[in-house]
């Protein structure tokens, strides 16, 4: 199978030089060269989004933040900043992982191709979890307390997704963020705090009850 690539970057010689190599490995690529030209290619559907943060018109996050509830593909990424605040602001407007320029391109190509796997093992999932009056629909990848559907990010949707799977177990922040994402790395999992802190909110709106429970100087569970 062909997967289809979407590359955005407005170095000129940055694309040529990833497109013809993805295209040896056999991949179909497309290219954009800032945010604008990107949202208009958005409709050929890609397996997976390289996205440069640093861009003319419309910067990464922002388009990040307009497509993400159009596209559930995932979304890596390219960038010169390594500040730890710009990487979660990257990962909270929806992004899947990052890659840090200059980098090697057999790396970025085993960084795709695990995200690439785990979006298809993803959507093989048994369909619906139901718990009491809120059910996880693991294809469709949503939400729902009873008929109403409740609008999770992709990274919020895989922290219920993960949690819900485990009922009754505790699982540190640390460890929640490389079973879902397989990253390694200081600081990266303090996003994790964040992202459940939004998700209750959400839930809050809809129920009182605590379906994803604190235990205090061990991490997160959901209760069953």
């Amino acid at each position: 199978m062909q997967y289809k690539l979407l590359i955005v970057d407005d170095d000129i010689e940055l694309l040529k030089m990833l497109k013809g190599y993805f295209e040896l490995k056999n991949y179909i690529i497309y290219t954009a060269i800032d945010g604008k030209d990107a949202l208009d290619r958005i409709g050929i559907s890609p397996d997976l989004i390289l996205l440069d943060i640093n861009m003319p018109k419309i910067n990464g996050l922002e388009v990040c933040k307009q497509i993400r509830n159009k596209v559930s593909c995932p979304i890596l990424f390219l960038t010169a900043k390594v500040e730890e605040q710009d990487i979660i602001n990257g990962l909270l407007s929806g992004g899947d992982d990052y890659i840090l320029k200059p980098f090697r391109l057999r790396e970025l190509e085993a960084r795709i191709i695990t995200h690439i796997k785990r979006e298809e093992r993803n959507r093989d999932k048994r369909r619906v979890k139901f718990v009491d009056q809120l059910s996880i629909d693991f294809v469709g990848r949503t939400v729902q307390y009873l008929e109403t559907e409740i609008n999770l990010t992709k990274m919020e949707y895989e922290i219920v997704e993960f949690l819900a799977s485990h009922a009754g177990l505790v699982f540190d922040k640390e460890s929640i963020y490389e079973k879902i994402w397989g990253y390694e790395g200081e600081g990266d999992s303090k996003i994790v705090t964040e992202l459940v802190r939004r998700i209750r909110n959400k839930l809050s709106e809809y129920t009182e009850q605590e379906f994803i429970e604190t235990v205090w100087g061990c991490g997160y569970k959901w209760n069953s």
